[in-house]
């Protein structure tokens, strides 16, 4: 199982959100780049990235930042929000992203995804990010109609890598992953699940260890707070 440190871009700043919330951002590091290589001196060997301006607005202002990270990775990098067309995903696996992120163009352009998934297969990834029992869109400011359950179904025969399902009510909070979601999910696809929202301590990351193909988990806020401390990941075989 993949441990996914988070990276969010605010205003060209290392943020964390809570719930989602765009008014209630807390910034971490100042220097997105300058964060990346701490992860990385720590011993991960993944990141996940997301340009929360991107996601709100369809439009990156964190362009110059994110091919910066880029150009000095040592890390596998998964790459989201504001990604909108095949010409950017192109792009940005050009530029050595590991991974693509496809959120909000998943659910308003099924066709952008189905053409993607053909072109780079098990290189899309799909967020589906979660509020009660539809998914939000437009970073998490605009509630769909759709169940997630029903997207899940509709999507099962592309070539995924794997769903990051984030239970929005329960990120940035600390209390603790939605273990039922994530199962749940897991026992209506044969794809991939990697987990998000709300991870507080080492002992959630065990217990989501153990759940059948589950891929990975994202970890955010409890990271930056050192209430997860890489000592611990270490002592219990996690990195």
């Amino acid at each position: 199982m993949i441990i996914f440190p988070a990276i969010d871009l605010k205003d060209g700043k290392c943020v964390r959100l809570y719930r989602g919330d765009f008014n209630k951002s807390t910034i971490f590091n100042k220097s997105p780049l300058q964060q990346m290589k701490k992860f990385e001196n720590m011993g991960f060997k993944y990141l996940h990235l997301v340009d929360l301006d991107g996601a709100l607005k369809g439009k990156s202002k964190n362009k110059k930042i994110i091919l910066k990270i880029l150009e000095n990775r040592n890390l596998n990098i998964q790459l989201g929000g504001g990604i909108r067309n095949l010409k950017q995903i192109s792009f940005w696996i050009k530029n050595g992203a590991y991974k693509i992120i496809l959120g909000t163009t998943a659910i308003n352009n099924p066709k952008i995804l189905i053409k993607a998934c053909n072109l780079y297969p098990k290189k899309i990834a799909v967020a589906l990010d979660i509020r009660g029992k539809t998914v939000a869109t437009n970073g998490w400011v605009n509630n769909s109609t759709i169940k997630f359950e029903k997207l899940i179904q509709n999507l099962k025969k592309l070539d995924i890598c794997y769903f990051i399902i984030t239970d929005i009510n329960r990120d940035g909070t600390n209390l603790g992953i939605n273990l039922n979601k994530i199962k749940n999910t897991l026992k209506k696809t044969k794809i991939p699940v990697v987990a998000s929202g709300g991870v507080r301590n080492v002992l959630d990351i065990v217990k989501l260890k153990k759940i059948k193909n589950l891929a990975g988990v994202i970890v955010g806020r409890a990271l930056y707070e050192k209430k997860i401390k890489v000592i611990d990941l270490k002592k219990n075989n996690l990195l």
